[in-house]
């Protein structure tokens, strides 16, 4: 892997819009235009299930150690421009939350303004609190973190992420799982083990971070999918790009240690230097990754609509997180995932 000091991916490894009709309102979209996401089979037997939930203990989630840094793609980079030129004439699409009953959950934007954070605890509660998670999988031998969120899907199983979250130095990660409402070790809502995870072909094939999205399908737990147990936050594609945006992750390289949830809260802005991702005054640090980026959210009701992830800081300037754009590519991901049958218990 090449190193660089100028761009650093927020993975820490540690051990141990226009709303749909009501018809589509449980995550059907139509078809996004952009390429077919790159798909991989993880756990997908009961017996792979109860080998990756048994594999994960208190112990292997704790220790930590950092990941090297990622090189930008030049060619990437030229390759978004073409996509941000398009971005005019895609159609804004946006999937509304859902409870766990299933019912359709509107999100109003408080009138109130927002509190600005740039990496404090998150003490509220509401839907984000059991939406949100914390990412535990393998890597090169050795066992990471990431973040990640449950959202509105017809399988009720999806999760977003960032596509480092799911591959990374050419082989998809092993031993995936997704710890939702994790706090201080505790995990409320169980282990969901990844049956199925897809990413973008442009972070498959050159790990651009123009395009860092990933998604997993997880298993049923004890016979109740997913979003049945803790919701689904809604999502959205091709929307403005500099809006006020909350961002959440699990952080677990100093200051942080990853066991509490943390938000930033702020206007978007485009990055000006080598990726056409939008950017949030932030100083979370690695492990958030994956973690949701929200627009219209609701600090009372913990309820947003996801319209980016956590994904990469520049070296030289910490209080600056990046995030892909939701366009068509991720469209495509969300798409693929949601539409995938969960096998049974």
């Amino acid at each position: 892997m090449r190193r660089t000091a100028r761009l650093v991916p927020i993975l820490t490894l540690v051990a141990g819009g226009t709303l749909l009709p009501a018809a589509v309102a449980h995550g059907t979209v139509a078809t996004a235009a952009g390429p077919h996401p790159i798909e991989k089979e993880a756990a997908d037997t009961r017996t792979e299930q109860r080998t990756v939930q048994r594999y994960w203990t208190e112990a292997k989630m704790e220790a930590a150690q950092p990941l090297d840094s990622l090189a930008p793609k030049k060619s990437g980079v030229r390759l978004a421009a073409a996509a941000v030129a398009a971005q005019a004439a895609a159609e804004p699409v946006s999937v509304p939350a859902t409870s766990p009953d299933g019912d359709t959950v509107m999100t109003v934007q408080r009138s109130a303004p927002a509190r600005a954070s740039t990496g404090s605890p998150w003490k509220g509660r509401g839907a984000i609190s059991t939406t949100a998670g914390r990412i535990f999988f393998t890597y090169q031998g050795r066992n990471a973190s990431c973040s990640g969120n449950a959202v509105t899907s017809d399988n009720k199983s999806t999760v977003i992420t960032a596509g480092h979250c799911v591959k990374m130095g050419g082989a998809f990660h092993s031993n995936w799982v997704f710890v939702p409402g994790y706090d201080n070790g505790d995990r409320p809502h169980g282990t969901w083990v990844a049956t199925t995870l897809y990413t973008t072909p442009q972070w498959n094939n050159s790990e651009d971070v123009n395009y860092d999205v990933a998604a997993a399908v997880v298993a049923p737990l004890d016979g109740r999918s997913l979003t049945d147990v803790v919701g689904g936050q809604g999502v959205s594609f091709n929307q403005a790009r500099r809006q006020q945006m909350h961002s959440f992750g699990y952080p677990a390289a100093s200051p942080y240690d990853g066991s509490k949830l943390v938000y930033c809260a702020g206007r978007a802005f485009d990055d000006f230097l080598m990726s056409r991702d939008i950017g949030l005054n932030c100083a979370m640090t690695g492990g958030s990754s994956g973690g949701p980026w929200f627009v219209d959210f609701n600090e009372t009701t913990g309820l947003g609509t996801l319209n980016s992830v956590n994904s990469f800081k520049y070296g030289f300037a910490g209080g600056w997180m990046f995030g892909p754009y939701f366009g068509t590519d991720a469209q495509a991901v969300y798409e693929a995932a949601q539409s995938t049958d969960t096998p049974r218990n």
